[in-house]
């Protein structure tokens, strides 16, 4: 009796066992940038079976937040037990996550006003090409996702919107959403841009505000992106995140918005990071 016990709890937690034993994650690795004319660091998760299977992934970008490096995600995130656990739970497709760094240089996924930083191209020009060149990764939009948190939230509206045609779906977390007026905006960038002409600061405003992206969204793009987005109703980002809902409501975008109890922490986070797998692997799916 003892032994069919044993063999039964063995049966049971086997496929949890295997999953967190056989994913890897790298947290220090890096990339030549010729745009940013300095080596990127990224992490990157590897599904437990990736060395063995031979197919290609689904692959989610996963942003880090202000003040963290590419290793946000996984020493405080816990990216690697929440997947494995999602993925041995059933919960979501086994999948690539990819963590840039966004910290090194200037700090944000954008390009600045300047010219002088270009991130975003580096992104969209050398980065995920790197990826897709050097993992097994699914490279259509429908088996690529977006997500980040805080100012890596931002990053994750910056470029679903500006590039729809790239990503099946999109989840900021407690998103930082840019300014929410022009005058806002004058005043953030006049001091973190000194000599920014108006011209430039309002060209920069139109392009770098999700409310102002939303607004002027064609209509034949409302449904080309999945949206998720999430933010505690402590969170001081709580009224941005808001007001990006209220928008999407008013142009009649679809999406889920959901306001959960707990602020700007790793604790709401971590939370979050197990319903953004679940809410990205349904574009992954077939139904």
């Amino acid at each position: 009796m003892k032994k069919l016990i044993s063999f039964l709890i063995i049966c049971l937690f086997a496929p949890v066992f295997l999953f967190a034993q056989g994913s890897k994650v790298s947290d220090n690795l890096s990339m030549p940038s010729k745009i940013l004319k300095m080596d990127r660091k990224y992490a990157i998760y590897l599904p437990a079976d990736y060395d063995a299977s031979g197919r290609s992934y689904p692959v989610l970008y996963l942003l880090h937040g202000s003040g963290d490096d590419q290793s946000g995600w996984v020493q405080f995130g816990e990216v690697k037990l929440i997947a494995d656990k999602a993925i041995a739970e059933g919960k979501c497709t086994a999948m690539i996550i990819v963590m840039p760094d966004g910290n090194t240089g200037q700090r944000g996924y954008f390009n600045s006003p300047k010219g002088d930083w270009n991130y975003e191209d580096f992104f969209f020009q050398e980065f995920m090409p790197y990826i897709e060149k050097n993992y097994r990764v699914r490279a259509e939009k429908r088996y690529r996702a977006i997500s980040g948190l805080s100012m890596g939230g931002g990053g994750t509206f910056m470029y679903a919107l500006h590039h729809p045609e790239l990503f099946s779906s999109a989840c900021p977390l407690s998103a930082s959403c840019g300014p929410i007026s022009i005058e806002e905006a004058s005043a953030r960038w006049d001091k973190q841009y000194p000599g920014i002409s108006k011209d430039n600061l309002t060209k920069y405003y139109s392009r770098h505000s999700v409310l102002e992206l939303i607004k002027s969204m064609p209509d034949d793009q409302k449904k080309a992106v999945r949206w998720y987005i999430d933010c505690g109703d402590d969170d001081f980002l709580f009224e941005g995140n808001s007001l990006v809902h209220i928008a999407l409501r008013k142009k009649e975008i679809p999406h889920e918005f959901r306001i959960r109890d707990g602020a700007h922490n790793w604790t709401y986070w971590r939370e979050s990071l197990p319903t953004v797998l679940d809410f990205v692997s349904q574009s992954f799916h077939q139904f």
